[in-house]
């Protein structure tokens, strides 16, 4: 028998990276809504439409695609739903402001909500908002007000930590989520960039001569984080590069003892990175001290 839907329900975006559910999800779990990837006149919404492995075989086709975030109809629509389906109040936690209007449609849609909701801009992406969205809808689970389930979002959120490798910074760049001054410094000849969300943006973190050192990098910063948390979640992305991704995965397995989630980026994500990219995301998932509410 399935348990009563909690009365606060947590959205996410489909930027979250989260893996896929399996047969025991109860629906409890995070509501996603699609992003859409662009091409001329075609819109795609990513996890229904497209797929990342498409998006990078388009790139290599040499298509030049964009992004763009769901209308405020769409989130109107999960809203709704949700209200239907019993939701006393909505937390909606999304990517960071910074590098898309995502947050901002779900405001917008929030003001005309049934039922309260809460838009919450993560700072971040990928796995380190799929932590937050999924340790929100644990804390909706175990019964908590709207107020303490949006600050368990934010504060995972705020405890993460992302760094990633691309084969090019051009994607970036011409997306507008890199400035041109750290782009030429990160594509200045014979070395690999490796990169980190900080502060809602994407910046330029440190330089390294192969790709081979910048892996072990990305490994080691990873590992670093970790050793700060109080219980570490991590993930690990890639865009059509599987084997290098199952590699840093286990490396990481054997340095922290944590089984990382290991997941394609985000078609969208996918998009402005580029294939071959390679990220390292690591949250503390603990400090859970909201009292119970039920």
């Amino acid at each position: 028998m399935s348990r009563p839907r909690p009365p606060v329900r947590v959205v996410t975006d489909s930027t979250a990276c989260l893996p896929v559910p399996d047969a025991t999800d109860d629906g409890a779990g995070p509501v996603v809504v699609p992003l859409r990837v662009l091409a001329g006149d075609d819109a795609w919404r990513e996890g229904v439409d497209v797929e990342p492995e498409q998006v990078a075989a388009r790139i290599a086709a040499g298509d030049v695609l964009t992004t763009s975030q769901p209308p405020p109809e769409d989130f109107a629509g999960v809203f709704r739903d949700l209200a239907a389906d019993g939701a006393g109040a909505v937390v909606s936690v999304h990517l960071s402001g910074a590098l898309s209007g995502t947050v901002a449609a779900a405001e917008g849609a929030a003001q005309r909500a049934m039922v309260p909701v809460r838009a919450v801009d993560s700072g971040t992406v990928a796995m380190a908002l799929g932590f937050a969205a999924l340790e929100a809808a644990r804390c909706a689970a175990a019964g908590h007000d709207a107020a303490a389930v949006a600050d368990r979002a934010v504060r995972v959120a705020a405890s993460s930590r992302t760094v990633f490798l691309v084969e090019s910074l051009e994607h970036l760049r011409r997306g507008g989520r890199l400035s041109a001054p750290a782009a030429a410094l990160g594509t200045a000849l014979g070395v690999r960039p490796i990169l980190e969300v900080r502060d809602g943006g994407i910046e330029l973190a440190q330089r390294v001569r192969t790709r081979r050192a910048a892996t072990d990098r990305l490994i080691d910063l990873g590992v670093r984080h970790a050793a700060t948390c109080e219980r570490p979640g991590v993930a690990v992305h890639h865009l059509g590069v599987a084997d290098r991704a199952e590699e840093v995965a286990a490396r990481l397995h054997e340095r922290t003892g944590v089984e990382p989630v290991v997941t394609p980026v985000s078609a969208v994500l996918g998009a402005h990175a580029g294939p071959g990219a390679l990220a390292v995301v690591v949250a503390d998932l603990g400090e859970h001290t909201h009292p119970d509410t039920w």
